[in-house]
């Protein structure tokens, strides 16, 4: 015999009502096997099996006899006893001579008789041995010490002196990682500590890859745990030396041996039972937890580590979940805390015992578990996680890139987050710790400056109210690949026991219900399932409902595929005005529509259903719109000219300043213009947009463009700007408002082209959240259509609307005075700038009786642009001239006749001014060259300055006026850049 410090690392174990080799719990017993049998605590017998036929080699005794241990090895049996004793036997162990059983027995071995007495091995083996070469044997010398006497009395420490660690695979990834666990630990100040680990990572991986291939027959098995081997050799290299190595070494070396002989068997069975494949992956633990704890005592600190199989007992329910058994776990704990006593406690994650005594695990997630477990079991300060994020995220950064880390969570919020599957904690792994109300921090091992995320009861305030947390919407969270089942029938309503059969017909097929939405009038039940299982479940309720289905009774069973959950999650919202007619504002301005919606009276989550396709973007949009980040808008603009090229010019000037300061993100994601386009997936640079355009351009194409800009899934809003006076990008606007893109243009065409177009445009806008905004196209950068608007919409009624609407024809016209020439002031104009290239295109009057369509329109008049008589100011002889040239050259050919207008003017005390008139009482509109008095607001512009006049049943003693400048790139693209910022106000930015 010998004595070793190793704690019992493979044992397996069981209890019976009487005890023997062959109930061995995965395999009848080979020659090699023992069995340690206890009575009253004390050990009682070490039996080995050395026949050649296992199934007449057994030994039985009486309940309460407790066989501690059965264990399969290829030669020596060995035998650990609470970490402190080893026995070995060889054959030809005779456990007559020895004193240990006498012949009057009815229990049989080896072809002898003995009796097998009540317990009589009192005594602890001491740490001398001899060998005795004569029977073949290694005894042991007996010390007088008994093993009531040998250990001590102690009771386990609980409350706050014990904080509690858990490391996961990635933070016991290498050597090096397991040295910073290490300094982690040593550097925690508290009294005791328990310590969670996690396999290295990739192991559990390796070790279940392992059972696979050997219950598969294949041979790589072999290389595949050499792998295993040589892993976890490299690292004890790194990390330990001395006897410590060497010790850690020899019991990998066993343990390997022992792990090769048993897939040896599940490679010539082909098969592997759970308990098998169990006690195989729980290996990695064993041998992280070892390394742990030599590195730790390398540093002169009492440290001990623990096979939590000998502790946490667990009873499996399903093939992915177990209950814990916490008063056996916390009498197993507080019997392995008599025998190691050491302040710091390295604990295997992940692996438990059933009350069999089998190996087993704690399923996923199951090292944060037993981390939460142990806590709840010494009443632990605290139990922080250990990951490699900074926290838990108000939602998967993944998709939502402004995510942010949340300070504290409640239990229940966490929970909630976790159900939905946010990346923070299993549900269960709270229930432990929330009974006791012990906190749980998660933080990043590689950002220690980072405080993390705290878990913790809602803290209460002197009156006993709770406190609200930082937000009452807390976090968002998703579920992907789902399907949506609904049942619907009028034989439904007040039918008892429909749900129930529904779900039990559900509960047969074995599909998880991830949530459930029926309809007060009880006509219609509908449920999230898995997409994975609805094939199953529509048959199962096919066939379950087939006489209902036929009579009537139910007229349908649908299934909706490809569905996504989004959960809004947050303490006590459902309770606060509000909350739910905002989530779903912002839904619907994103355009996503909502399948199925379900709130639960815990005030804790609101849930809806929508399209996997619409999921990322209804997750931003909500985001954004609880102010848990920016209003993130992604922009498309359509043609780069003067106005469209200053425009990014002023959204590159003021990016930061919104970011910054109003919570707003524009991206522009792509620019077209006639010829070619440049897109981009995460934003361009408009720093360089230019540049970009003439290196990264590739052919236009607008439906392309659109798409690219609306389906990019991390903006959940999308608008695209046509700063071009395209009548073909126009036509596109009604197709791009119903897909929920919205619109901004200063292009008149499409609210001044035909009538039916516009009032089916104007008719979608008012019936969606989808946003159509064009003040720029009457008054460039003035609020002319949103004064208009202001004032129908607060009853006013709009009489009759006059003003110079062209910027460039109030130039002309300021200028147009002495004894200038009107050709002369023309060409002025088109040299400075405020003409089009062509003059015609401004003199012709069309340009202004677009905006007085626009005006007669929004005032409620159904007019035409034909509808509206022009005097143009271009002579019938040039109209037909073949260039702006030719114009130009011949215009002063005119010049007499536009004098004498403005001399018989002048004569009577007034100026010439050309202006739009709607008549809105009359019903009809006009655009023509008047004459006003100098006095009149009209003769007092200067430059190109617009000027409105609104006369109402409010404003009709004394117009209401609008005037300034109404011309120009810089005031056009301002107006435009006015709309986006307005539309992001719609959208949730602070306004």
């Amino acid at each position: 015999m010998f004595i070793s410090p190793d704690p019992a690392a493979s044992a397996i174990s069981s209890a019976y009502s009487s005890v023997h080799l062959r109930l061995h719990p995965l395999i009848p017993p080979p020659p090699g096997c023992f069995t340690v049998v206890l009575a009253g605590g004390q050990l009682l017998l070490v039996l080995t099996s050395r026949g050649e036929n296992p199934s007449a080699d057994y030994l039985t005794f009486p309940a309460p006899y407790h066989a501690l241990m059965i264990y399969p090895l290829p030669s020596l049996p060995i035998i650990r006893f609470q970490s402190r004793i080893v026995f070995c036997f060889v054959d030809g162990f005779d456990l007559a001579e020895n004193g240990l059983c006498s012949a009057s027995s009815q229990a049989q071995h080896g072809g002898k008789t003995w009796d097998c007495p009540s317990p009589v091995w009192p005594r602890v083996v001491s740490g001398k041995t001899r060998k005795d070469r004569k029977n073949n044997q290694i005894l042991a010398s007996v010390t007088d010490i008994s093993l009531e006497q040998s250990i001590e009395s102690a009771s386990l420490p609980k409350g706050d002196i014990w904080s509690v660690h858990k490391f996961g695979g990635t933070c016991m990834g290498t050597s090096k990682r397991i040295q910073n666990v290490a300094d982690i630990v040593l550097s925690d100040s508290s009294e005791r500590k328990l310590v969670i680990v996690s396999a290295m990572s990739t192991v559990t991986n390796m070790m279940y890859e392992l059972v696979n291939k050997a219950s598969s027959r294949d041979d790589s098995y072999i290389s595949a745990i050499d792998n295993v081997y040589e892993k976890h050799i490299a690292t004890a290299k790194d990390l330990l030396d001395g006897e410590d190595l060497a010790i850690f070494l020899s019991q990998l070396h066993e343990d390997i041996t022992n792990l090769k002989a048993m897939l040896r068997a599940i490679y010539i069975a082909g098969h592997a039972t759970e308990s098998f494949s169990d006690f195989v992956v729980g290996h990695g633990e064993l041998w992280s937890a070892q390394m742990l704890s030599y590195t730790i005592k390398k540093y002169g600190k009492p440290c001990c580590w623990m096979d939590t199989r000998d502790v946490l007992v667990v009873t499996p329910t399903s093939s992915n979940q177990v209950d814990p058994d916490y008063a056996e776990s916390e009498r197993r704990l507080e019997e392995w805390f008599t025998h190691q006593r050491a302040d710091i406690i390295i604990a295997t994650g992940f692996i438990a015992s059933t009350p069999q005594n089998i190996p087993t695990t704690l399923k996923r997630d199951g090292s944060d578990f037993s981390a939460a477990i142990l806590g709840a079991l010494v009443r632990a300060r605290q139990v922080t996680i250990w990951t490699d994020v900074d926290g838990v995220f108000s939602a998967d950064p993944r998709k939502v890139s402004e995510a942010v880390i949340l300070r504290t969570l409640s239990y229940q919020e966490a929970w909630e987050m976790s159900y939905f599957g946010a990346n923070v904690l299993h549900p269960r792994t709270i229930i432990p710790v929330m009974k006791h109300s012990i906190p749980i921090l998660i933080r990043n091992i590689f950002n220690l400056s980072a405080p993390g995320t705290r878990i913790c009861q809602v803290p209460v305030n002197e009156n006993g109210d709770k406190k609200s947390l930082e937000t009452v919407v807390k976090a968002f969270a998703t579920i992907d690949n789902l399907a949506l089942v609904n049942v619907e029938g009028t034989g439904m309503a007040g039918v008892p026991g429909t749900a129930s059969a529904i779900f039990s017909t559900v509960k047969d097929v074995g599909a998880n219900v991830i949530m459930i939405s029926q309809a007060s009038s009880e006509h219609s039940v509908c449920f999230a399932v898995p997409e994975k299982e609805v094939k199953a479940v529509s048959a199962a309720l096919h066939t379950r409902f087939r006489q209902a289905l036929e009579a009537g009774r139910l007229s349908k069973v649908e299934v909706i595929p490809k569905c996504s959950i989004l959960a809004a999650v947050g303490q006590k919202m459902a309770s606060t005005p509000g909350v739910s007619a905002t989530l779903f504002d912002a839904l619907a301005k994103a355009s996503i529509n909502v399948r199925a919606i379900a709130q639960g009276c815990s005030e804790y989550n609101i849930t809806v259903v929508l399209k996997q396709e619409d999921c990322v973007r209804a997750l931003r949009a909500a985001h954004s719109r609880f102010y848990l980040s920016k209003t993130t808008l992604a922009v498309g603009i359509i043609g780069p000219g003067l106005i469209g090229g200053t425009l990014l010019d002023q959204l590159r000037d003021q990016t930061a300043t919104l970011k910054e300061k109003f919570n707003i993100d524009l991206r522009v994601m792509g620019i077209t213009g006639s010829s070619k386009m440049v897109l981009s997936d995460t934003g361009i640079d408009l720093s360089i947009w230019r540049e970009v355009q003439k290196e990264k351009a590739e052919v236009a194409d607008l439906d392309k463009f659109a798409k690219h800009v609306y389906e990019n899934h991390f903006f959940p809003n999308t608008v695209l700007v046509d700063c071009t006076a395209d009548t073909n990008v126009a036509n596109h606007y009604y197709d791009w408002l119903r897909k929920g893109i919205h619109v901004i243009t200063p292009n008149k065409k499409a609210n001044s082209g035909p009538l039916d177009r516009y009032l089916k445009i104007r008719t979608l806008q008012r019936l969606s959240y989808t946003h159509y905004f064009y003040e720029a196209t009457v008054g460039a950068g003035l609020p002319i259509i949103s004064t208009l608007r202001g004032l129908l919409e607060t009853g006013d009624k709009i009489l009759h609307i006059e003003g110079i609407f062209s910027g460039t024809l109030s130039y002309i016209f300021n200028n147009f005075e002495g004894s200038r020439a009107f050709s002369e002031v023309v060409s002025e104009a088109k040299e400075a700038g405020f003409t089009e290239p062509d003059p015609r295109d401004d003199l012709s009057g069309t340009d202004v009786a677009r905006k007085v369509i626009i005006l007669a329109r929004e005032s409620g008049l159904k007019l035409e642009l034909s509808d509206i008589p022009v005097r143009s100011l271009v002579p019938e002889p040039l109209r037909a001239c073949s260039s702006s040239e030719e114009f130009m050259q011949q215009l002063s050919n005119f010049d007499t006749e536009f004098s004498k207008e403005r001399e018989d003017a002048e004569a009577a005390g007034e100026v010439l001014r050309y202006v739009g008139v709607v008549d809105v009482v009359n019903e009809k509109g006009f655009v023509e060259l008047r004459r006003y008095k100098r006095e009149h607001p009209f003769a007092q512009l200067s430059g190109s300055d617009n000027i409105i006049a609104f006369t109402t049943t409010r404003y009709s003693n004394q117009t209401l006026i609008v005037r300034g400048p109404g011309a120009g790139a810089e005031v056009t693209a301002g107006g435009v850049f006015s709309d986006i910022l307005r539309l992001a106000s719609y959208l949730g930015a602070p306004s």
